[in-house]
């Protein structure tokens, strides 16, 4: 299909803002509906249309997108008083950009299925640097049949696109994604305090592994953040803490043994406790800074 369709989008934060400006720029005829005005201002300045409440967004579109916090924010935003369950017509594609439990994304399929309505569960990955330049990496789960209209907006969001399986299948692949950045940015802390603590340049070193069998995305793009001491988001730390807690509550489910999740969820939980909440994932640093009683740069 073409721009013909009509797209809402729910959720304009850091990421949500990013993707929505890339589907109007596209071409789609774009709603837009957000908690806070600004955001909402910004892209009905640049060709969207505002909508009021998530019940008006869905009564107006063909497809719509929420990109929100937590599981709780969206079981209201869809399920709740003037949700997107109000709106909802026979043939709306209801998708979700957000990482939230796999049991709710079926959950929601199901109730949504009432109505006529097929649901995505597709969160991303990429961060904000992703999120502008239309680079995500989606992970969808939900209809074969869905995932072939939504495509071409899809493609205005990112490079991989990838069906995974039935509803909850894309969360379930961002939550192991999860597991993984989660492991590399505790990872890239631990080898840049090591280095420096054990008497080595950290920049000389992190040269040194890049080539090799330590290379991966979090080594290319963290650290010349990190030596330039620039700890601002990014992906905040917050947000892969809730991610951690996720994973952990469905391993529970599942009875799946994570013994370094566990270990790396603490370690984000620390840094919540220690007030670095709203900073990059990598600034996990500063958890293993205080408890290696050192500092990168010094």
């Amino acid at each position: 299909m073409s721009p013909s369709l009509k797209v809402g989008y729910i959720g304009l934060g850091l990421m949500g803002k990013a993707i929505a400006r890339n589907i109007l720029k596209a071409g789609f005829d774009l709603v837009v509906h957000n908690r806070s005005q600004p955001a909402v201002i910004e892209l009905v300045n640049e060709g969207a249309f505002p909508a009021a409440s998530p019940a008006e967004v869905a009564s107006k579109v063909d497809v719509v997108f929420t990109n929100l916090p937590d599981t709780p924010d969206v079981e209201l935003v869809v399920l709740g008083e003037n949700g997107v369950f109000m709106g909802a017509h026979k043939g709306l594609i209801y998708v979700d950009n957000s990482t939230i439990k796999p049991a709710t994304s079926r959950h929601i399929a199901a109730v949504l299925g009432e109505k006529g309505v097929q649901c995505l569960d597709a969160p991303v990955s990429g961060g904000d640097i992703g999120a502008r330049q239309g680079t995500l990496a989606i992970m969808i789960g939900g209809p074969e049949s869905a995932v072939e209209i939504v495509r071409p907006v899809f493609a205005t969001m990112g490079k991989t696109i990838t069906h995974v399986g039935d509803a909850g299948a894309g969360q379930i692949a961002k939550a192991a994604n999860q597991i993984m950045v989660a492991a590399q940015m505790v990872a890239l802390a631990e080898l840049l305090v090591f280095s420096k603590k054990a008497g080595a340049d950290p920049q000389k070193v992190v040269n040194a592994i890049k080539g090799g069998a330590a290379q991966c995305w979090t080594l290319d793009v963290k650290p010349q953040r990190l030596f330039l001491d620039n700890r601002s988001p990014g992906f905040k730390a917050h947000m892969q803490a809730k991610d951690l807690n996720i994973i952990l509550d469905t391993a529970r489910q599942y009875g799946i043994p994570l013994p370094s999740a566990a270990v790396d969820a603490q370690l984000f939980n620390a840094m919540l406790e220690m007030g670095m909440g709203d900073l990059d994932n990598s600034a996990v640093l500063g958890v293993i800074e205080a408890l290696a009683n050192t500092k990168l740069l010094e």
